[in-house]
């Protein structure tokens, strides 16, 4: 395949459809990439060949340009001595010189035409390339991604968690019938201190029963 068919085919193509259809889009991807890759190269030497024409054809251009004013400035002579026949002669040179830079500058504007496509290719491929490496590391980490997911799926699977759960409520329901044993034992005792405590609150409501008595005596009176 020629390397315009390959840009084109590279330009003209869908990212995203090639990877929808494709059975593998990562592996897809770093082909695309490295296809991409090789014909930006090959484009940029195109062009580099392209500028070196260029500047090669302009040169000549430039000589034939320096030769036709040269014979037309001998013709001149020629003329101005009587010498037609040499004048002839140079006029003859002239104009081959002249269809010389005609020629030179067609060559030249299709140079300039390639040159121009090639940059507007290269811009192209370099956006595409771009893309598609952004691409591939979003391909990457979605991929690493599923591949942890499904790695912790086949984990719970073969481990059962509904079993382990099961065996864990066990264990915890006889945490619950030890720590039910150790409190059945202090049941029915009491300590000096709560004897106390119960006769402060003890105290504490008569004290206010009495405030009560008085305070409805006080009002009876009234």
């Amino acid at each position: 395949m020629g390397i315009f068919s390959r840009v084109s085919d590279i330009v003209n193509s869908n990212l995203n459809a090639m990877l929808d259809k494709a059975e593998n889009p990562e592996k897809m991807v770093r082909l695309i990439i490295q296809e991409m890759e090789e014909t930006l190269v090959e484009v940029r030497t195109s062009a580099a060949r392209g500028l070196a024409d260029k500047k090669e054809f302009e040169r000549r251009r430039g000589v034939f340009q320096h030769e036709a004013t040269e014979w037309r400035q001998k013709a001149e002579i020629a003329v101005k001595r009587d010498r037609d026949d040499l004048a002839k002669g140079a006029l003859i040179e002239a104009k081959k010189a002249a269809e010389m830079v005609d020629a030179l500058s067609k060559d030249l504007d299709n140079i300039e035409t390639m040159l121009v496509k090639m940059n507007d290719d290269i811009n192209t491929l370099t956006q595409k390339l771009k893309d598609a490496k952004l691409r591939q590391a979003a391909l990457v980490v979605r991929g690493r991604s599923a591949k942890a997911r499904l790695n912790v799926r086949q984990q719970l699977t073969e481990r059962n968690v509904d079993e382990a759960m099961i065996r864990f409520e066990k264990y915890e329901r006889k945490i619950d019938d030890l720590e039910g044993a150790v409190e059945s034992y202090d049941m029915g005792q009491r300590n000096l201190a709560d004897e106390i405590s119960e006769l402060e609150a003890d105290e504490q409501i008569e004290n206010e029963l009495q405030d009560l008595k008085r305070s409805l005596s006080d009002k009876a009176e009234s």
